[in-house]
């Protein structure tokens, strides 16, 4: 008994006791914490360089008058901006974005049906996955070019109609209505993957429990989309319209290798780049820029305040 309750005893009795480690040396600590900003020293310094410091040219160039190519700056105030307020020619322009805008409600439609069907069990569906993205990695100057022959006169549009019968002399490119409904077609086309990408990628990040639980509960397709996909995919819908939104506003690529801006096709981005290098007033286009970057920024928060993300929507219920 007295040999057991000994053993015990020493048993239970605490080991030596472990020291604790010594703190790191200062300059370790220092090192630990500089580390992350050593990581982040290169692209800062390129985001710094490439996009924050021509910006801030572009607002001091929009309060002078050059030229472009005189050395001598001379400072005017806010000439440029009450010029550009003042002339409605030069907002006018923006009429043409409601095309490109009305394309890309059709656009978002179309990605999120593709999205949505191609997330499922379908026969193909890594075919059509890259049919659908191939567009988009094609270059932009490529595409004008293969739509400007596209669309001429008795070009591949009017051939492949004269296959089943329809005959038509009609100028694509040759009327305003026309020239802007066929761009902003071929904008759809390229930009279709982008979105589609977009979706479906936050589609398959949705928990596949979710879809079995509805399946028990007797739900079709078009309840899991309704109650499971779209709450789900909510804060990359409000990307792609944020994205939509701003590249109506700031189409350039498709419209200038097509058209030049002929035929009531300009944009207000053309515009600016022929105000800058055509007519030589960097400081009138650089206003104009600014502009167009403040309205981005406006209907971006516009949009984020109507349609705010499920964080904000958490943060809104708490308060």
């Amino acid at each position: 008994m007295t040999d057991t309750t000994e053993k015990g005893e020493v048993e239970s009795s605490p080991g030596p006791a472990v020291p604790e480690p010594a703190p790191a040396p200062r300059t370790a600590r220092l090192w630990r914490g500089a580390t992350p900003w050593l990581f982040l020293l290169a692209p800062l310094a390129l985001l710094l360089t490439f996009t924050y410091a021509p910006i801030a040219n572009m607002v001091a160039y929009s309060f002078t008058d050059w030229d472009g190519v005189s050395p001598e700056l001379h400072y005017t105030g806010t000439e440029n901006y009450a010029e550009l307020f003042t002339r409605s020619d030069l907002f006018e322009v923006f009429w043409v974005s409601g095309y490109y805008l009305a394309a890309s409600v059709f656009q978002i439609v179309a990605a999120l049906y593709f999205a949505t069907i191609l997330s499922f069990n379908v026969r193909f569906r890594n075919f059509f996955k890259g049919v659908l993205f191939f567009p988009y990695l094609i270059n932009g100057v490529a595409i004008g070019f293969v739509f400007l022959y596209f669309f001429q006169d008795g070009g591949t549009l009017d051939s492949v109609l004269g296959l089943f019968g329809v005959e038509t002399d009609r100028a694509w490119l040759g009327t305003p209505e026309s020239a802007n409904t066929s761009l902003a077609a071929v904008s759809v086309w390229r930009y279709l993957g982008l979105n589609f990408v977009l979706f479906l990628g936050a589609i398959q990040s949705i928990p596949g429990e979710l879809y079995e639980a509805a399946e028990l509960d007797g739900a079709n397709r078009w309840h899991q989309f309704r109650y499971i996909i779209a709450p789900g995919i909510k804060p990359v819908l409000s990307l792609t319209v944020i994205l939509s939104i701003s590249g109506s506003l700031s189409v350039f690529e498709i419209p200038y290798i097509m058209t030049g801006g002929a035929t009531g096709t300009e944009t207000f981005v053309i515009q600016t780049v022929k105000l800058a290098f055509q007519f030589n007033k960097t400081g009138l286009a650089s206003a104009a820029a600014v502009v167009l970057l403040l309205i981005v920024l406006a209907v971006t928060w516009v949009q984020r305040r109507l349609v705010p993300d499920s964080a904000d929507d958490k943060r809104m219920d708490l308060a």
